[in-house]
């Protein structure tokens, strides 16, 4: 990729130190205003190229249009639902963000939630505060041999499916995107949300916030599941609907919630957070030490590798510059790789830059360009995956998603998600006839 001059960023909220020591390294001026109301920010912005945020900013898209400056949007984090996407699309500037810097504690705060909704620990806790020892009222049970469904199947839905699978729970799920190969590789069974609702004794989401998953749990979903089944969402406010889950409570259709996130952030209804049956955080599925180190370093260094022309690493977006056809949204490029010539076409869905086609080789599922990808042509075999999956394993490679073409017979191209790239193509050659890998 061509080098992007970057010669200055404005950091708006708390970040790691790392984030500001590794720009500032590479001779980028920093300058850090957490805090700033929105009018104040549309000001400063003007005086920079770049600007790293958490969470708590919101880049409006009258924010990113009052500056011709702009040219990224760094989001220390996963979550990109507080940037508009389209407006920074339209106005050539690249978002991007830190797809697994905060996914080992946003698992692990989940799977603590699922944990306490069992055993009622926090309000034991109070009551124990209070002078009270009443062993009778908080009665709890195990969670051997309950079901979690699990709601999105990508990094963190994947770690806390391992996790509480050590505790003996069976874990399925629902993804739009990762196979069920793949995940029933990882010991989770995939079925559509349907028959899903009606068999978990306890529920965790893992989506984006997009119009598709806003209340997702919703009256309609909370009558089709168990009577008392319980809820955790440390993914974004808004996919359970809080009016719904409320009625639930009260109801005893719903048997306890633990909540990170709400649609409004503090929430000024209290009803949720004061419920007996609700546990809740303020927002702590990123607030761990290691996570923020991570954020925060790896978008630096993720800034700084696109200044160098090195690597494009967390976009979510493409700015409208860098298609070569655009037609009713695609985008079609030539890529040339060692003499031979390759036809890719894609577009950007929701903010999210997805491959469609690959040499005349429609995918079924549309490829999210991020990540570790490994593109592959095979015969057509019911085998293929399984043999691809076992190669990789043998290198210590874990396989996150796949997208197969929409045809069934020839040579044709697949995509595999990976956890780390492979360190030796070579190590495909019994059931693969090219192959490529890359980082984006």
């Amino acid at each position: 990729m061509a080098p992007i001059t970057i010669r200055s960023v404005l950091i708006s909220e708390s970040v790691d130190p790392r984030c500001r020591a590794v720009l500032e390294e590479n001779g980028i001026r920093v300058t850090e205003r957490p805090n700033m109301k929105t009018e104040e920010l549309m000001a400063e912005i003007q005086n920079y190229d770049g600007l790293v945020v958490r969470s708590a900013t919101k880049v409006t898209a009258d924010i990113i249009n009052a500056t011709d400056n702009l040219k990224i949007i760094g989001r220390a984090g996963t979550g990109v639902d507080n940037v508009d996407v389209d407006a920074a699309t339209k106005k050539g500037v690249i978002v991007m963000n830190t797809p697994s810097g905060n996914t080992i504690s946003a698992a692990e705060l989940t799977c603590i939630m699922l944990m306490n909704l069992s055993r009622n620990v926090p309000q034991a806790t109070m009551s124990m505060k209070q002078g009270n020892w009443d062993r009778k009222k908080f009665m709890g049970s195990e969670l051997f041999g309950k079901v979690l469904g699990i709601v999105g199947l990508g990094r963190i839905g994947k770690e806390v499916a391992s996790r509480m699978q050590s505790f003996g729970m069976k874990t399925i799920g629902y993804d739009p995107i990762t196979p069920p190969e793949v995940s029933a590789s990882w010991g989770v069974e995939q079925m559509s949300l349907e028959k899903l609702w009606p068999q978990c004794d306890y529920i965790t989401v893992h989506t984006p916030l997009m119009p598709s998953t806003v209340g997702l749990l919703s009256d309609e979903t909370f009558a089709l599941c168990k009577r008392g089944v319980k809820v955790v969402n440390c993914a974004r406010g808004g996919i359970i609907d809080e009016a719904a889950l409320l009625r639930a409570l009260e109801s005893g259709q719903c048997g306890g919630a633990g909540l990170d996130v709400f649609v409004e952030e503090p929430p000024k209804d209290r009803s949720l957070v004061n419920h007996p049956n609700v546990i809740s955080c303020p927002h702590l599925g990123a607030s761990t030490k290691e996570a923020q180190a991570r954020c925060g370093e790896d978008i630096a260094l993720q800034i700084v590798d696109m200044v160098k022309g090195k690597n494009l690493i967390g976009a979510v977006n493409q700015s409208h510059s860098a298609s070569n056809v655009a037609a009713e949204g695609l985008c079609q490029v030539e890529v040339g790789v060692n003499g031979c010539s390759y036809k890719a076409i894609g577009s950007v869905r929701g903010g999210v830059p997805v491959l469609l086609e690959l040499s005349d080789s429609v995918f079924r599922q549309p490829v999210t360009l991020n990540g570790n990808l490994l593109f592959f042509k095979a015969s057509a075999d019911p085998q293929l995956l399984t043999s691809v999956i076992g190669l990789l394993a043998a290198e210590g490679v874990e396989v996150e998603s796949f997208s197969g073409p929409a045809d069934r017979a020839g040579d044709l191209w697949y995509c595999v998600g990976m956890s780390s790239l492979i360190k030796d193509l070579n190590a495909l050659k019994p059931v693969v006839k090219h192959a490529a890998q890359l980082s984006i």
